[in-house]
């Protein structure tokens, strides 16, 4: 709750202009590392960062209805939420959470596009229980994207090996990523940002 309030006092300024909302794979970009890569993609443009750890997609529809976005109008918010979720939800469930975020989203902030990421590989190996829950999700997931105000982008595979194994400099403990990780999860999206953001063409 103390994060959730943080957040809110942070939105409360009123300039953010792009939102990035997940979990603790997103709040990790406050970390050792990811601070200097977010501050080179990020620092000039009004980004707030809307991660909590441990958070499913219930938890953020929660917060997205106590105050996160509350009176703000940004460019571009960027989802990737669920894997939290894998443990105990069947990939329908979490495309089904992803999708009512995704809606509360479009109804609170009309003239914000929305890029929803697939879900991040984890586990160390191409059959993790938990990695194919969340591939399952994410074809789903691609479903929401409409190209014109929902927009859908899948990175996995710039983490992995051409084996589908995930390298320990990327993400060491298989989930989150190192500051390595926040590199290419950042020049990744980076193209499809600056679009939406109307900051090229």
């Amino acid at each position: 709750m103390k994060r959730h309030e943080l957040i809110n006092a942070n939105v409360a300024r009123g300039d953010a202009q792009l939102l990035m909302i997940g979990d603790s794979i997103t709040q990790g970009w406050e970390g050792k590392g990811a601070r200097e890569v977010w501050q080179k993609y990020y620092g000039n443009r009004h980004a707030v960062n809307l991660g909590i750890s441990g958070d499913q997609t219930q938890h953020v529809l929660w917060r997205l209805e106590h105050g996160n976005i509350d009176g703000i109008h940004p460019k571009v918010a960027v989802l990737m939420i669920g894997t939290n979720n894998s443990g105990g939800n069947t990939p329908e469930q979490i495309a089904a959470g992803v999708k009512a975020i995704v809606e509360k989203l479009r109804s609170n902030l009309p003239a914000t596009k929305v890029l929803v990421l697939a879900i991040f590989p984890r586990g160390a190996n191409p059959d993790n229980r938990n990695r194919k829950v969340n591939e399952a999700a994410n074809e789903r997931i691609a479903k929401l994207a409409d190209n014109q105000n929902v927009f859908y982008l899948d990175i996995g595979k710039k983490f992995l090996k051409e084996d589908g194994t995930l390298p320990k400099e990327i993400m060491p403990d298989f989930l989150h990523p190192g500051a390595q990780g926040y590199e290419i999860w950042a020049s990744s999206i980076e193209p499809t940002v600056a679009r939406l953001m109307a900051e090229k063409e």
